[in-house]
């Protein structure tokens, strides 16, 4: 498995970065500011260590469980009347969980295979 290239890991740094972003663009308030910020930023740097260290099937399961406290943070910190974060946590969060599960699979998998660097 060569370091840098699995796609998986790549939508995870994408996923996260719209959350960081998207209270630029949503109608939000600290608490939903916050948790976007926060949740995304983690994503962002667990996907880079995946992506780093293509072997590590901890961070891939991390990752996905990012996503579940992203996906669920909505009803979790009452924010579900705002439709914009709201979505975009449950949008980002199972985008989230969904790469992180089949990354961490895909790791399981190769995971005692040869390394390409």
């Amino acid at each position: 498995m060569k370091k840098w290239t699995r796609w998986q890991d790549w939508v995870a740094v994408a996923a996260g970065l719209y959350a960081v972003l998207s209270p630029i663009w949503t109608t939000s308030d600290g608490k939903t500011t916050g948790t976007a910020v926060v949740l995304g930023a983690l994503i962002i740097i667990a996907g880079l260590v995946n992506l780093a260290t293509p072997r590590q099937v901890a961070v891939e399961w991390i990752e996905a469980v990012l996503g579940a406290l992203l996906f669920i943070s909505p009803w979790a910190l009452s924010y579900t009347h705002m439709y914009g974060m709201a979505w975009t946590a449950w949008i980002v969060g199972a985008v989230t969980v969904i790469v992180g599960i089949w990354g961490a699979r895909f790791a399981e998998i190769h995971a005692h295979g040869p390394l390409h660097t």
